[in-house]
């Protein structure tokens, strides 16, 4: 198994389609340069270079490039693996991304405050797997269980309000396949957290969170926004803000519906709780977890590991050498048979 040390070296390959894209758009002029001189004029600047050495040293620019990025990202080789004891739950977090959840009556809106709590939560983690659920008109997974919390991190920071396309807000889903994604073969403790203004559109999540405390899957549910009503902004394509509105032009309001998340969490037998009374909510289901018994499990990981940027670099210092002796002249043979066509 190969993994990096340095993983934010590796963003340096981002150079590699702009050098690409760059010499595409060079041959491009340079072709455009051809068709705009005479031909002879042409031969005399070009004939004797050969297009597929140009095409070579530049593969092989490229090639070492990347392979000097890989080494400088310190690729490490797990050589020892063996099953590590932990303890933990698995937990999904259930996260709205409904178009009410841009609503700024909390700071800076509903679902930027949601995302900064999940990450909070996510740094205070030790054992315990996560998964990550967006839901509006439908449900997707995000990111499986896993024990990977960076990943985990680098999965919220991406998540948008548009990233489900089907508007609304139908909790049943988010449940019902949080359910169908816990590891139903290893006997655990398991945790839905829902974060959601509360407007659900459509299903039965009563039902749904029957079904899951059968299952025994505990569910806490933390509802974020203001009872009062806000508006919805949207943004056209030059920035410009609106909000929302429906036939008649009036501005929608979105409120927060406590009664729905209190009934989810009471059947679902955990515990509800109010984003804006109790600023660290997910510091509260936090503490509550680590009272509940938690299962103890193996993990198979590499425990050691060997340090391979020397045979990157090697292979890398080759093509760049092969690249900076190859001449970009047509073999004699090719001259040849090219002077012999000409005068033909």
């Amino acid at each position: 198994m190969l993994q990096f040390e340095n993983n934010i070296v590796l963003w340096l390959g981002i150079i590699i389609p702009i050098l690409i894209i760059i010499y595409i758009l060079t041959l491009r002029r340079r072709k455009l340069f051809s068709e705009k001189i005479s031909k002879t004029l042409w031969n005399k600047l070009e004939g004797d270079l050969s297009k597929f050495k140009k095409h070579l040293k530049f593969l092989f620019l490229i090639l070492a490039l990347l392979l000097f990025i890989l080494a400088l990202a310190n690729p490490l080789r797990g050589t020892k693996l063996e099953e590590v004891k932990q303890e933990g739950m698995d937990i999904f977090i259930a996260l709205d991304v409904s178009l009410s959840m841009t609503a700024e009556d909390v700071a800076p809106n509903r679902i930027e405050k949601a995302k900064f709590e999940i990450n909070k939560l996510i740094g205070k983690l030790s054992g315990d797997k996560i998964g990550l659920i967006i839901f509006s008109g439908m449900s997707y997974i995000q990111l499986p269980l896993t024990i990977d919390y960076s990943a985990a991190s680098m999965f919220v920071d991406v998540i948008r309000i548009d990233a489900v396309p089907t508007p609304g807000s139908i909790i049943e889903d988010a449940i019902r396949l949080a359910m169908k994604s816990f590891y139903q073969e290893k006997p655990a403790q398991k945790v839905l957290i829902i974060i959601t203004d509360g407007e659900s559109t459509e299903g039965d999540s009563y039902k749904a969170a029957e079904d899951a405390a059968k299952d025994g899957v505990m569910i806490y549910t933390i509802g974020i926004g203001t009872q009062d009503g806000t508006p919805m902004p949207i943004f056209d394509q030059y920035g410009k803000k609106d909000f929302k509105r429906d036939r008649s032009g009036n501005i929608v309001l979105t409120k927060l519906d406590e009664t729905g998340l209190i009934q989810i969490a009471n059947l679902g037998g955990g515990k509800y709780i109010n984003s804006k009374t109790n600023v660290d909510g997910l510091d509260e289901i936090f503490k509550d977890l680590n009272k509940l018994q938690k299962r103890e499990f193996g993990q198979k990981m590499f425990t050691e590991y060997e340090t391979e940027f020397q045979y990157f670099g090697f292979v890398g210092l080759l093509f760049l050498l092969i690249e900076f002796f190859m001449n970009e002249k047509k073999s004699s043979w090719i001259r040849k048979l090219t002077f012999k066509k000409n005068t033909d």
